[in-house]
């Protein structure tokens, strides 16, 4: 409770006690404090009991610090159960990879992970040449005596 106090601080404590109650009442005090802060212990202790035994045996190892968020995630995560698959997601959603590639790709360079994979190369070369388009190049220029189609909706 007090694990942060040093021995100036608990010194000064003392010095204040004794000269705002006196050392003839300090040990009463003393006493009334630390009877009332162990009937408070008593009372929490035996109210933890009481939840305990009225929500059934299934929550008789159950502590009230786990209903904090942070406790509760940090516990799950311990366990070494991974059921929600979180390391998958978080490899799932690493974007460096990919956003490395479209860099490398609006750059007009070969991107470290196309160069390795020379099968993901040929199939797209092959996709191109079966005449599906390819968007990151840039479209041909038509010739200069031939009008661009006309669109009368985007006029």
């Amino acid at each position: 409770m007090f694990n942060d106090i040093g021995a100036l601080e608990l010194l000064t404590l003392v010095v204040l006690a004794v000269l705002v109650f006196g050392p003839e009442k300090l040990p009463k005090v003393i006493q009334d404090v630390t009877r009332t802060i162990r009937k408070i212990r008593e009372f929490s202790d035996s109210a933890k009991e009481d939840i305990r035994s009225e929500l059934g045996p299934q929550f008789k190892d159950f502590e009230f610090e786990d209903l904090n968020p942070k406790t509760y995630l940090r516990k799950q995560l311990a366990d070494g159960k991974d059921e929600l698959g979180i390391k998958e997601i978080r490899e799932s959603f690493d974007l460096r990879k990919e956003m490395a590639d479209v860099t490398d790709a609006v750059n007009g360079r070969e991107s470290a992970s196309s160069a390795s994979a020379g099968t993901a190369a040929a199939a797209a070369s092959g996709a191109a040449a079966a005449g599906a388009p390819d968007l990151l190049k840039k479209p041909a220029q038509p010739a200069k005596d031939e009008r661009p189609p006309f669109d009368a909706d985007a006029t």
